[in-house]
């Protein structure tokens, strides 16, 4: 359980700060023209969002995992 919420909660505001940045320089209107999709800026706001969640965790979970000792590695 603690691994968890070392990998969600700073992956969290990762994802938070960079769906700001990100929103800053572009609107997800814009995206329109890139494909299909036809969504609310909200709902390219949340995608965006979960999208740099997703990334945070991953490079989170992946330094959590080059963190493990002999220990644990060789049970």
């Amino acid at each position: 359980m603690m691994r968890a919420i070392w990998i969600l909660w700073p992956s969290f505001i990762v994802g938070g700060v960079a769906s700001v940045a990100f929103f800053l320089v572009l609107d997800p209107v814009d995206f329109r023209m890139v494909g299909p999709l036809e969504l609310s800026r909200m709902a390219g706001y949340t995608i965006g969002f979960f999208f740099f969640w997703a990334v945070a965790a991953a490079s989170s979970a992946f330094t959590c995992f080059l963190q493990r000792s002999p220990d644990e590695i060789n049970r």
